[in-house]
């Protein structure tokens, strides 16, 4: 009896170790995908509900809650890019990838931020699904290239190029109009397609005036 009561106590706060954890990932994905690298570990603290030191107990810094956080979103980009070899259509599988990849980043900045620094290498956990994403995406754009479907000339590093200019508008844009993304994203597609394949639908209309002008005000906003 009294050894059930010892132990007890530790269950119950391992149970509830676990759930401030969640909270705190949790709060940290939302912050993370609407504020970009800049929160800090107070910033989720309070988000989460706990108090700071139990953020800290948890995690040493901010890189360690960033690697925790991402690391599954980085492992669901890999998975993407293995769904999108695997489609029977060469230029299809392209659009696939493409448009995953430029979706997801402009509904998460702080994803599209960890990718564009995934050449650090000091973030180890992050470098070995790097090196995972890299071949596939290369496969993929070679073998569209290969089947006649993408224009002669298009290498890899262009396509990721191509998916960081269509972020930078998403993320110009996402003040006023978080979906216009998905025009260039089309536009882009029709630009590195060969003659005959068939064009992407541009579905999203431009921005307008008022739109650009008020992107502009919320940028100078987020500068300052």
């Amino acid at each position: 009896m009294n050894h059930a009561t010892a132990v007890s106590p530790p269950r119950r706060l391992r149970a509830d170790a676990a759930r401030n954890q969640q909270r705190i990932i949790a709060a940290a994905r939302e912050l993370f995908a609407e504020h970009g690298l800049e929160i800090t570990l107070d910033d989720v603290a309070e988000r989460a509900g706990v108090g700071v030191g139990t953020v800290y107990r948890r995690f040493a810094n901010k890189k360690e809650l960033i690697s925790e956080v991402f690391e599954q979103n980085i492992d669901d980009f890999a998975e993407a890019t293995e769904a999108a070899l695997q489609n029977a259509d060469p230029w299809f599988g392209f659009v696939e990838f493409v448009e995953y990849a430029c979706r997801h980043m402009a509904v998460n900045r702080g994803f599209s931020e960890v990718m564009l620094e995934l050449e650090d290498g000091n973030i180890d956990r992050f470098v070995a699904v790097r090196d995972r994403i890299k071949p596939r995406v290369t496969a993929i754009v070679d073998r569209a290239r290969d089947a006649g479907a993408l224009a002669p000339g298009i290498v890899p590093h262009d396509v990721f190029a191509l998916i960081h200019m269509v972020d930078g508008l998403a993320d110009f844009a996402k003040p006023v109009n978080p979906d216009v993304w998905q025009r260039y994203m089309a536009i882009v597609l029709n630009g590195v397609r060969a003659d005959g394949t068939p064009r992407q639908p541009l579905l999203v209309p431009p921005l307008t005036d008022d739109e650009v002008e008020r992107a502009k005000g919320a940028c100078g906003g987020r500068r300052r």
